[in-house]
């Protein structure tokens, strides 16, 4: 029996709504085509991204009344025919990347950009803009298509509730930063730099320690994330202090480069120093003058090819000003694009259950019910140093991490 739907839903630049919207149909949005292979969720822990800032800020070309949400772990209570191994009764993270398992970038792993789930480009998310329609997950209900290839089912219900504010990160920040910091070839005993201290740069640099780092710089111009970066044990930069990077580097290093770098800021980037006004090009510049050479570089931070509210013509259009030269010299290496995030997630998953990590800790994250999900987002949009955790039907019973 269909029950009552709420969703946060986009209304213009700063502002979001709890809003009613339909209960979820086992149905592919915008072809009315039954979706037998999909399941309804009921969500358990839903979360708010930086990358669902960009869209509230107006900083993408969202329409008013986009669904929002991508980070989703919930209890199945509804599948279709053609589901084979998820039941009704599971609980399961979903990847925030939407695949379809058959096509040639499934097979080969590439999920972040299936060819089947968006008409308009590959790759497709829950709730975003440009990513093929589907209803986003901040709500109390979501249908997911394809649940065989995308649900990730965990063991044990009553553990995995006990771990819930850690597993919840396992449908994007968590596979999003170890993503960049394995791309970035981090790897035992290496050095790296993270750039930004967001939700994703904390679970990068907590990633880079699980690799087996050595030191692990976070650089931001927020004093409160710095300091939830040191509080697992991360060296830190404040980018609003005088002097350049690579010195900065040299005084906690001894030398000027580090061996692996990550950019988990994205393109609405600042420049250095006091008050710095946005530079879109500034990290991506930066982590190429402080890897060494050969050295590789990690790209999980958000970059749009449309962007209405960029600084001149070229930003609008996802053209910046990067030292392309200087990162051929030194024949760097660069991986970018959404996180494919079934390459990681079951084993990231073993290591929260096993206590190898506690990515909710590092992450600080922090619960609240549906309704406060505005005040969230106004929240974290002044920096706070906390990932919010939406607890839209009242599951969730621990306020800090275990």
């Amino acid at each position: 029996m269909a029950s009552a739907n709420k969703c946060v839903v986009y209304v213009e630049p700063g502002k979001v709504s709890v809003e009613t919207i339909e209960y979820p149909k086992l149905e592919l949005p915008e072809q009315h085509r039954k979706c037998n292979h999909g399941v309804i969720l009921r969500i358990v822990a839903t979360n708010i991204c930086g990358s669902d800032q960009h869209m509230v800020r107006g900083r993408t070309t969202a329409p008013k009344g986009q669904t929002l949400g991508h980070e989703i772990t919930g209890e199945v209570i509804e599948a279709g025919r053609d589901v084979e191994f998820i039941k009704v009764g599971d609980l399961v993270s979903v990847p925030f990347n939407i695949a379809c398992g058959r096509c040639r970038m499934c097979k080969t792993g590439n999920t972040g950009v299936c060819l089947n789930v968006n008409p308009a480009r590959p790759g497709a998310a829950y709730g975003y803009v440009d990513m093929g329609g589907w209803v986003g997950g901040q709500a109390n209900y979501v249908m997911v298509p394809y649940a065989d290839w995308n649900l990730l089912k965990f063991p044990d219900k009553d553990q995995a509730m006990e771990k819930i504010l850690d597993l919840t990160m396992l449908s994007d920040i968590f596979p999003t930063g170890y993503h960049g910091a394995f791309t970035a070839g981090v790897t035992t005993g290496s050095t790296v730099y993270v750039a930004g201290a967001g939700p994703v740069g904390l679970a990068c640099a907590a990633s880079c320690q699980l690799l087996g780092a050595s030191v692990v710089i976070v650089g931001d111009m927020n004093k409160e994330r710095l300091q939830q970066a040191k509080s697992f044990g991360c060296e830190t930069i404040d980018l609003t202090a005088s002097g350049d990077l690579p010195d900065q580097i040299a005084q906690i290093l001894g030398e000027p480069v580090v061996d692996a770098a990550i950019d988990c800021v994205g393109f609405e980037a600042k420049g250095h120093g006091q008050g710095a006004s946005e530079a879109p090009a500034t990290v991506l510049n930066d982590v190429m003058s402080i890897t060494r050479v050969a050295g590789k570089v990690g790209i999980p931070g958000l970059y749009v090819t449309g962007d209405p509210g960029g600084i001149d013509e070229n930003a609008k259009v996802g053209q910046l000003g990067v030292k392309m030269g200087l990162g051929w010299a030194k024949s760097l290496s660069f991986t970018t694009g959404q996180t494919p995030v079934m390459r990681y997630h079951r084993q990231l998953m073993m290591a929260i259950l096993n206590n190898k990590i506690h990515i909710g800790k590092a992450v600080n994250a922090t619960v609240i019910p549906l309704e406060e999900a505005p005040k969230g987002y106004q929240d974290f949009d002044k920096g706070a140093a906390k990932k919010f955790v939406i607890n839209p039907n009242g599951l969730i019973k621990q306020t800090t991490p275990q």
